[in-house]
């Protein structure tokens, strides 16, 4: 049977009460969930409505914490991207554009990134795993423009991207003949 006692309201003491137009906390907790360029947490903090002083304050806080470092979100986003198979180059730099960070800091994160993955190696896994059947040589025009421009956005160049194509095409065609000289070794020769 439930209890017919009143209830009584939990109300905070004057100590657990925050004060709600401070963005620290509000911070912290965005800052648990995964890192942030300090463009970003910026904007994320603004669109919560906090005086802008006060998010220059909690920011300074971070930074000065190692909470907030734009270098390593730089270089940590540029080689999650890359080795995802997800952009590459130029296409890395823009995005690190588009989350505020500088130019410089965009272009150190993209060198040691290629430093710490192969775009080659990319370029050929991304390959294998999107069009595995893919042959440049024998696809048609309208395929062969999908599967370039495809790899466009990722942010490979089109030399790149021409040169694999093309050298992969080679090789499968070296590999289907290389099979069918071997494969025409074991029948007997009907014209002897």
């Amino acid at each position: 049977m439930p209890s017919t006692a009143p209830t009584r309201k939990l109300t905070n003491s004057p100590e657990q009460k925050t004060d709600r137009s401070d963005p620290w906390p509000r911070a912290l907790r965005l800052l648990t969930g995964r890192d942030y360029s300090q463009a970003e947490l910026r904007r994320r903090l603004l669109e919560k409505g906090f005086a802008e002083t006060r998010i220059d304050d909690a920011l300074q806080r971070c930074l000065e914490l190692g909470y907030l470092d734009d270098a390593r979100y730089a270089l940590s986003r540029a080689t999650s991207l890359m080795s995802r198979g997800r952009a590459v180059g130029s296409r890395i730099l823009l995005d690190l554009k588009q989350r505020g960070i500088s130019n410089e800091l965009a272009c150190q994160a993209l060198e040691q990134a290629r430093e710490l993955c192969d775009e080659e190696e990319l370029l050929r896994s991304l390959l294998q795993r999107r069009f595995p059947d893919f042959n440049y040589n024998s696809a048609p025009a309208k395929e062969k423009r999908r599967v370039v421009h495809f790899l466009q956005r990722r942010g490979f160049t089109i030399s790149c991207i021409m040169d694999k194509l093309t050298r992969k095409g080679l090789e499968t065609d070296d590999e289907n003949h290389h099979d069918e000289i071997h494969h025409d070794k074991g029948r007997p020769d009907k014209d002897r």
